[in-house]
């Protein structure tokens, strides 16, 4: 399935919706983690840049979700 390029706040908007909490922010990164499933995963903050598929294909597989949940979150 073709993920659609997105940005970092969009990502953590739809993580945030999956029942993600912000663990960690550095700045530059945000570790996430969902206390159900116990998955974690780490956004790079990029302002306003649109993140590499192969990059957000990592992050939903870390947040152990099917890119169609995460595609009906955004």
């Amino acid at each position: 399935m073709l993920l659609p390029a997105v940005t970092s706040a969009q990502v953590i908007r739809a993580l945030h919706k999956a029942g993600f909490q912000d663990d960690q922010d550095n700045g530059e990164h945000v570790v996430l983690w969902n206390p159900m499933t116990g998955a974690r995963t780490v956004v790079p903050k990029q302002s306003g840049k649109k993140d590499k598929r192969p990059l957000l294909r990592a992050i939903v597989q870390d947040a152990r979700m099917t890119i169609r949940d995460f595609l009906k979150l955004i």
